[in-house]
C-alpha cells in the first residue's frame, strides 16, 4: 500500500499518515529501493486503531497508547486505556449526582417545577441568614463559610450589619452542594458543578443541558467500544506469525 491508500480510507492527507508513522503511532514502514514507503494491512489496521482511539480518548492518549504498544510497553498502553474508562465512569457518576440534585431541587415542596427559586422559608426580606441556611441543611455555619471559601457559595452582605444574606439562588446552590458533598464529591469539584448551574441561569436550563452531556457521554462510551475492537484487531494482526 502507498500512503495515499491509507489516507483515502479516512479522508486525511498523505502527510498526516507519514506524520503518524514518524510519531510512532504506526509501525515503521519498509522502503522501496528508491526510498518510497511501503505500507501493509498491518499499517492500515494500526491507523484504524489510532484514529478510533483519538475519537474515544483524545489525541494525546491515543498517541500514548500506540507508542506504548510499538515500544513493547503494553502495560503502559493498557493503563492509559484504564484511565480513560475510569474518567468516563467518574463523569457518569457526576452526571447522575447532578441529575439527582436538579430533580430534588425542582420537585421540592413549595416551589413550582422548573422554577429556579429555592424552596425556602424566606425571612421578611426574602433572604436567609447563614444560621438559618445551616439549620435548614443540618450543617454548621462554619461549613457554609468553608464552601464560600472554595467558591461554591457567594452570598451578599447586609449593608447595615455586614452579615451574610442568602437569596433564593444562594440557597439553591447550598442545597446542591450539600447533596453532592453527601455523595462524596470534593469541594473543588462541587464548585465547578455549582458554577454550571449559575451560568445556565438556574436548574431548569441546567436540566436541559444535562441531556446534551448524557448524549456526549454515550457517544464517548460507544467510541471506546469501537476503539477497543479495532485496537484488539490490530494487536491480533501484530502478533500473528505472518505479520511483518
Amino acid at each position: 500500500m502507498r500512503p495515499s491508500d491509507l489516507a483515502r480510507e479516512h479522508g486525511i492527507s498523505t502527510q498526516a499518515v507519514r506524520n503518524y508513522e514518524r510519531d510512532g503511532c504506526l509501525p515503521p514502514a519498509d522502503r522501496t529501493p528508491s526510498g518510497y514507503r511501503i505500507y501493509t494491512e498491518l499499517h492500515a489496521a494500526a491507523l484504524r486503531a489510532f484514529l478510533s482511539l483519538v475519537a474515544a480518548y483524545g489525541h494525546a492518549t491515543a498517541g500514548l497508547i500506540m507508542t506504548g504498544i510499538h515500544a513493547e510497553r503494553l502495560d503502559d498502553a493498557l493503563t492509559a486505556l484504564d484511565r480513560g474508562h475510569a474518567q468516563l465512569l467518574r463523569d457518569r457518576e457526576t452526571l447522575a449526582a447532578v441529575r439527582e440534585a436538579v430533580d430534588h431541587l425542582t420537585a421540592a415542596p413549595g416551589r413550582p417545577t422548573g422554577s429556579s427559586a429555592a424552596p425556602a422559608r424566606p425571612a421578611p426580606s426574602g433572604s436567609l441568614t447563614v444560621g438559618e441556611v445551616a439549620h435548614r441543611l443540618g450543617v454548621t455555619p462554619a461549613t457554609l463559610r468553608s464552601w464560600e471559601a472554595h467558591g461554591i457559595l457567594s452570598p451578599a452582605r447586609d449593608l447595615t450589619t455586614g452579615h451574610r444574606i442568602y437569596l433564593p439562588a444562594d440557597v439553591r446552590d447550598a442545597e446542591l452542594a450539600h447533596l453532592l458533598r453527601r455523595g462524596g464529591y470534593l469541594l473543588d469539584h462541587i464548585a465547578g458543578v455549582v458554577r454550571q448551574v449559575r451560568e445556565a441561569g438556574g436548574t431548569g436550563e441546567l436540566a436541559a443541558a444535562l441531556d446534551g452531556w448524557h448524549q456526549r457521554l454515550t457517544a464517548r462510551g460507544l467510541a471506546m467500544l469501537t476503539a477497543a475492537a479495532r485496537l484488539g484487531a490490530y494487536l491480533a494482526l501484530r502478533a500473528a506469525p505472518e505479520a511483518p
